[in-house]
């Protein structure tokens, strides 16, 4: 069986609620699950890991949280390969007051890993959104699960749950 980590960053709570989502259902311990801010220390975590969900709210002009700036750029400097890996992406944005960067942090991910040689699953429809538009939208759809709990709360369980059904799935 793959092990799977979880490596997230929220500040609002919102991508933690998929984080956790995503522990129970796979069932992985708390050691699995690294919060950036207060678990991570190096890049070299992910090597225990085959599987690796990465979330991240969406900041600014569509970056990700600033938890992960580090750890992204270390990637970047030393080119680390991520050959092996498998990797889906999760997180949060607000589509009506950031709707021009929606969840853009995801294609940020999307654009380092897959450089670096990790198969990207999760990717999931964007026609039930409503934004201006995103760096996450790949072939017309979210390269991992974009959740807008502000604008949409009653859509974020349903969407969680489809989504963690297709990773189960993409998984095996």
């Amino acid at each position: 069986m793959a092990k799977i980590g979880i490596f997230y960053a929220s500040a609002g709570g919102n991508t933690r609620q998929i984080a956790e989502a995503l522990k129970e259902a796979f069932a992985l311990e708390d050691e699995a699950c690294v919060f950036m801010e207060d678990d991570f220390d190096s890049v070299e975590q992910f090597e225990n890991f085959d599987v690796l969900f990465l979330g991240s709210s969406t900041w600014g002009q569509g970056d990700v949280h600033f938890s992960w700036v580090d750890a992204l750029l270390e990637i970047g400097s030393e080119n680390l390969s991520f050959e092996g890996k498998t990797m889906a992406f999760f997180g949060a944005g607000d589509s009506q007051k950031h709707g021009e960067h929606f969840c853009s942090a995801l294609g940020k991910f999307y654009d380092i890993f897959s450089k670096r040689g990790a198969k990207i699953i999760g990717f999931s429809d964007a026609s039930d959104y409503s934004y201006e538009a995103s760096l996450a939208l790949i072939d017309n759809k979210f390269c991992g699960l974009a959740i807008d709990h502000i604008n949409e709360p009653e859509k974020t369980a349903l969407r969680i749950e489809n989504w963690i059904a297709q990773l189960q799935s993409e998984c095996m």
